[in-house]
């Protein structure tokens, strides 16, 4: 079952697939301290729930597996045609990745219910209080790196991650974690443009770009304006610089000038991102960072 299903995850896109058991994730200790010491900024909904971090089977009865898939985004970075960037993840001429990944993840729950009938199952996708690269982890597909993301050995980071839980009794005992393999490297840590990560695996998110690009309500600074570069949604050079990574990817034109964003309206931008990852920022947040960049 092991293999047919990681076949058919392989058919549908994903570049990797892994089971694990839904113990205790292997990082809930750092993530806990991580939480307690208050690095995760505004995003307050990241300390709720600590109970079901810890232990899945509290967001499904009888959760007997945990299968990880990874799907992979462009190296390519989305930009403008005045020059500017967006980050790779949002791959902006699509809908948004959770709803891509969802619909992927239906078809293996139609194998898993044809193959286990009595069984039940949950799809998590970036959404669900699940320490996704732990199981990442544990399941063997890949590591954390010292700039936190998940690395899949021959690959990189570019990946989204999700999940689905399942009571089937799939066997995991031929998964191990994978380990480290950055060694003595420290190029994304170097290359933080803020300090936001303070150390390898060690992230002050109030100080990450891509927080207060995205997630935070406030307006861009005319400093944090200037080390965004040319980015005004997100940023990736904690990735871009990581060798695992490979050479920096070509920019891609998917989107129209930063002028076009700061005339749009909300009718526009609904019609034109309304179901994309921007969605989540939103139209007078994307104006504020490019005003932000632009004083």
């Amino acid at each position: 079952m092991i293999s047919f299903l990681s076949d058919k995850a392989k058919d549908l896109g994903f570049i990797a697939c892994g089971f694990s058991e839904p113990k205790r994730p292997l990082y809930f200790d750092q993530f806990s301290a991580w939480i307690f010491d208050r690095k995760n900024a505004g995003m307050s909904w990241l300390g709720r729930n600590m109970d079901v971090r810890e232990d899945p089977s509290r967001l499904l009865s009888g959760c007997r597996t945990v299968i990880t898939l990874a799907y992979p985004y462009p190296s390519q970075k989305p930009g403008t045609v005045d020059g500017f960037t967006v980050s790779r993840y949002s791959q902006p001429g699509e809908a948004d990745y959770h709803v891509r990944l969802k619909g992927l993840c239906g078809a293996l729950l139609s194998v898993l219910e044809e193959a286990y009938p009595k069984s039940h199952s949950r799809v998590c996708v970036d959404s669900a209080p699940v320490l996704e690269r732990s199981y990442a982890c544990s399941s063997g597909i890949g590591f954390v790196g010292k700039n936190n993301m998940l690395i899949i050995p021959g690959h990189g980071s570019y990946v989204y991650l999700a999940e689905i839980l399942t009571t089937a009794p799939i066997d995991t005992a031929s998964f191990e974690p994978m380990k480290n393999r950055c060694g003595t490297c420290t190029l994304c840590v170097d290359s933080c443009p803020t300090g936001a990560l303070e150390r390898p695996f060690y992230l002050d998110a109030s100080k990450c770009l891509s927080y207060l690009s995205i997630e935070d309500k406030g307006r861009i600074d005319e400093e944090t304006g200037r080390r965004m570069g040319d980015c005004f949604f997100g940023c990736d050079r904690c990735q871009e610089v990581c060798p695992f990574n490979g050479k920096e990817g070509s920019t891609q034109i998917l989107l129209p000038s930063t002028d076009a964003f700061l005339e749009m309206d909300d009718n526009e931008f609904r019609k034109g991102f309304g179901k994309t990852a921007f969605a989540r920022a939103g139209l007078e947040k994307l104006k504020t960072n490019i005003q932000g960049m632009r004083s």
